[in-house]
């Protein structure tokens, strides 16, 4: 569920949708999905000052409340 959450997100945010990756590891406690848009989109992601990336880890981290697992998202470039 957190894999397609932050996967639609990216999406929307960028211009080029269809270079938008994201791979998931999974551990016991922590899930850590990895975020891979292309070069030119990678500031539509992180935003100023970090904002939209602090905003989707947000996002992100109250989803993932039900499974009770930590989800930690890293924006690869």
């Amino acid at each position: 569920m957190e894999k397609e959450l932050v996967n639609y997100i990216a999406r929307s945010l960028v211009d080029e949708p269809d270079e938008v990756e994201v791979n998931m590891i999974e551990g016991e406690k922590s899930t850590i999905l990895e975020l891979k848009v292309s070069q030119s989109d990678i500031g539509k992601v992180i935003g100023k000052h970090g904002r939209i990336a602090k905003a989707i880890r947000t996002v992100l981290s109250a989803a993932s409340t039900k499974t009770g697992k930590r989800v930690v998202l890293e924006i690869l470039d």
